[in-house]
């Protein structure tokens, strides 16, 4: 059982439903509850009620100001602070005021924010309004704190530039269609049906003080040159070991502060890499999982500062060692709290189960794609594909007895069947499933692990916003496509026998995504471009598969996305890529010029002046001769190298952002892997004291 004081302090900066039932008068809490769950619009009496109460709480919390905080396309969030005071100019006193339309609706001067060409900087006018059916929080300060109102981000014209606004229409899209499975099921006393989610967060911690000499680490988020350690991971007895005193410490300030935002951690370890670690959470609704991840993000980079360490969420900060991803479990649940993906006992539930999970297959079958494209960013390039992370193939993994279950489906279920793992599923002629006998296969990006799904590919830095967005839309798809079978049958058979025959049409078709094997073996590769899966292997071209015509089409059928809203979102990550490349470009430059280069200089002169005082003995220096030379070559070499890579940025900046992209991924990130390697072939060679940077065996330790 938990503490006491964990218990008092949990969600008391939350205005949830205690706060608001105990804040809010009866008719009133009724009124808001039916606009959330209905999602009807908020009457103005009603919000102006709803103000009243939210400031006086906020305000018993410490708060001073409130923000209409958004997800912008940066991955970030964002906010613009509003002061609860104002000054009565007649009676020149100071008053506390925050209205219905002030909570409803703020108008942020966001024109710097990414829109992708959607709008040009002289439109500045933009605006954020509240979802309630995400509770508002108060963040504390050291003087006070601040409201937070969860918002969606729209334009002038009403076109949404956040990530927000789409993922709330996935999530209704997925949530209409599978009460409508659930009806047609029989399933009559089912209110509504939600999509839950839980993000395991992966993240790096490093001294803090050590990063401050890190440039690359200051303004990339990874290492851009370094050699590993004598001991990395290669022992494996980092993973699962004895927590680091000063990571446990602020572990557990971390799951302090989001258990008093609602948010329970519940899990925590050590990741593989040294210095690498994770939390996991409870799941929650969707939405409001993708709020607690972002704020949890943003609390750990403001508790790591003041433990003195530095938090890196790139997706692989350091070569060699695993990197870091957010790996989505999700799943749905209805009214009644049953978890739809749990394999039942109950033959219609049977029937209603494979509906909903052949409804994902079929979907990813038709537009895997889009779920590459939704985790294609500049990190996470450098981690799909390693040995700790999937590769840039989306396959789906289900496991030896579901897979056995599909097959015979398929084959038209014979009496008999393979007994291995029993859950008894209702059809005498179909095997039992038992969730123990379904493993996750570390290597497939999206398994089914007993009574979920788990999408392995998005990247720790990501919002889950954007990758469940498009998980939600393929999805949809899918349940409309097993819909329209089922119904189309109900006249003329019963609805076993035609759900039995949308499912069986969904196994056939979606054979091309399921793969029970090894997905980082040479022989996967060979096979997915065999069976015509989309293979994107950069993020430049994982970016282009927005713009294929089906997936703009499946986006805009559903009401998620506009064309002209999927061009702005592929323009914004176009752009970010060009930028983070720039970005590095230019910091590798001025690591080589002001650390490496003259460290190097050190060097020769030391082994310089040394062979030289010797030089009168009668002794065989061919080996010292050699290494001094090879440092000198390493030298000329890089002299000649960083002034190409600097013309390659220059070069660059001439281009589209399109024919940017493309450079850059293919004449850039090569040349820097060179550059990297002669930095590192450096390194070996120079005196601990003439070395600029801290080095690996500095950084990842927390001694």
């Amino acid at each position: 059982m938990a503490d006491a004081r964990t218990i008092k302090n949990f969600a008391t900066n939350v205005f949830d439903d205690r706060a608001m039932l105990e804040r809010l008068p009866k008719q009133i809490y009724k009124k808001l509850k039916s606009a959330i769950e209905e999602g009807n619009r908020l009457e103005e009496d009603v919000a102006e009620v709803v103000a009243t109460a939210m400031k006086e709480w906020a305000i018993s919390r410490g708060a001073t100001y409130y923000t209409h905080w958004f997800h912008p396309r940066t991955e970030l969030t964002a906010e613009k602070h509003s002061s609860f005071l104002s000054i009565d100019t007649k009676k020149g006193i100071p008053l506390e005021t925050f209205s219905g339309e002030d909570l409803i609706q703020s108008e942020p001067d966001a024109s710097s924010l990414p829109s992708g060409g959607m709008r040009s900087t002289f439109e500045a006018r933009g605006y954020t309004a509240w979802d309630p059916s995400s509770p508002a929080f108060v963040i504390p300060s050291e003087k006070g704190g601040t409201l937070c109102i969860p918002s969606v981000f729209i334009s002038n014209d009403g076109t949404p530039l956040d990530m927000k606004t789409p993922l709330l229409k996935a999530l209704t899209a997925v949530e209409n269609r599978a009460l409508k499975i659930l009806k047609i099921f029989g399933n009559r006393n089912v209110k509504w049906v939600k999509v839950t989610m839980g993000p395991e967060q992966e993240f790096f911690l490093v001294d803090a003080e050590k990063s401050l000499k890190r440039p690359d680490i200051l303004f990339c988020g990874r290492t851009l040159m370094g050699v590993l350690p004598p001991k990395g991971q290669q022992m494996e007895d980092h993973y699962f070991g004895s927590i680091h005193p000063r990571a446990l410490s602020f572990m557990e300030d971390v799951a302090e502060m989001m258990g008093s935002l609602g948010m329970v951690v519940k899990t925590r370890h050590n990741e593989v890499a040294p210095c690498q670690f994770e939390f996991a959470p409870q799941f929650s609704e969707a939405n409001l999982a993708v709020d607690q991840n972002q704020i949890l993000m943003e609390q750990m980079r403001r508790l790591a500062r003041q433990h003195g360490l530095r938090l890196l969420l790139h997706e692989k900060p350091f070569p060699s060692i695993n990197g870091s991803g957010k790996h989505m479990n999700f799943s749905l649940v209805d009214s009644e709290g049953r978890n739809l993906l749990k394999p039942p006992t109950n033959q219609r539930k049977s029937l209603q189960f494979l509906t909903l999970l052949s409804s994902l297959l079929i979907g990813v079958a038709k537009y895997g794609g889009l779920l590459r494209a939704s985790v294609a960013t500049p990190g996470n390039m450098h981690r799909l594909g390693g040995n700790e992370a999937p590769p840039a193939i989306i396959s789906v993994y289900l496991g030896d007895v579901l897979t056995q279950i599909m097959t015979q489906i398929e084959k038209g279920l014979p009496d008999e069947m393979p007994s291995k793992g029993l859950l008894d599923i209702g059809l005498s002629r179909l095997p039992t499933i038992r969730k123990e006998n379904t493993d996750r296969n570390r290597t497939a990006p999206l398994a089914f692990t007993g009574d979920k799904f788990e999408f392995r590919a998005p990247g720790a830095s990501q919002s889950p916003a954007g990758p469940l967005t498009m998980i939600l839309a393929v999805w949809a798809w899918g349940m409309d496509q097993l819909l329209g079978k089922i119904e189309s049958r109900l006249g003329s058979t019963d609805i076993a026998d035609a759900a039995l025959d949308a499912i069986r049409w969904a196994i056939v078709e979606s054979k091309n995504i399921r793969f029970e094997g090894n997905c980082y073996s040479p022989e996967w590769v060979i096979e997915a471009k065999r069976r015509g899966l989309p293979i994107a292997e950069t993020t430049y071209d994982a970016l282009r598969l927005y713009l294929e015509p089906e997936h703009m089409e499946l986006l805009s059928s559903l009401g998620i996305m506009t064309e002209k809203e999927i061009a702005s979102l592929f323009e914004t990550k176009i752009e970010q890529y060009n930028k983070t490349l720039e970005i590095e470009m230019t910091v590798m430059e001025s690591m080589v010029w002001e650390g490496v280069l003259p460290a190097i200089s050190k060097q020769i002169c030391l082994e310089g002046n040394a062979l030289k005082a010797i030089e009168h003995l009668n002794t065989n220096l061919q080996e010292w001769q050699e290494q001094l030379g090879s440092i000198c070559e390493i030298k000329n070499n890089l002299l000649k190298s960083i002034q190409m890579l600097s013309n390659i940025r220059v070069k660059a900046q001439e281009m589209s952002s399109d024919e940017q992209s493309e450079f850059l991924t293919n004449e850039a990130l090569p040349f820097m892997e060179g550059i990297r390697g002669m930095c590192d072939a450096a390194e070996k060679t120079i005196a601990s004291e003439y070395w600029p940077y801290p080095r690996y065996r500095e950084l990842l330790t927390l001694d």
